[in-house]
């Protein structure tokens, strides 16, 4: 018997917040919430770009120098993927 996890939630925890949901807010009604908050995250994410542009602007614009934060970056997504291939042999061999 497998169990779905999302968020240390199981599956049947998920269906019985969609439930309710529905319950509160109706069938015909979930359509758009869902339309809204995408179109918040959205908003969100669109901000936040914009406020990273302006910073890198400025940065550029004042002469600092930016690309030692990309090379940090790119370590640490190194380190996350051999730490991934790592816990995943591990996962196997238990």
């Amino acid at each position: 018997m497998t169990h779905t996890h999302f968020l240390f939630i199981s599956g049947t925890e998920i269906t019985f917040i969609l439930f309710i949901v529905i319950l509160v807010f109706g069938a015909d009604k979930i359509p758009s919430i869902a339309k809204g908050l995408g179109k918040g995250m959205r908003t969100l994410k669109d901000a936040t770009n914009d406020i990273k542009g302006e910073i890198q602007k400025s940065a550029d614009k004042n002469g600092i120098d930016t690309s030692i934060s990309k090379n940090v970056n790119e370590e640490l997504s190194k380190v996350k993927d051999e730490l991934k291939d790592f816990t995943g042999s591990v996962r196997r061999n238990l």
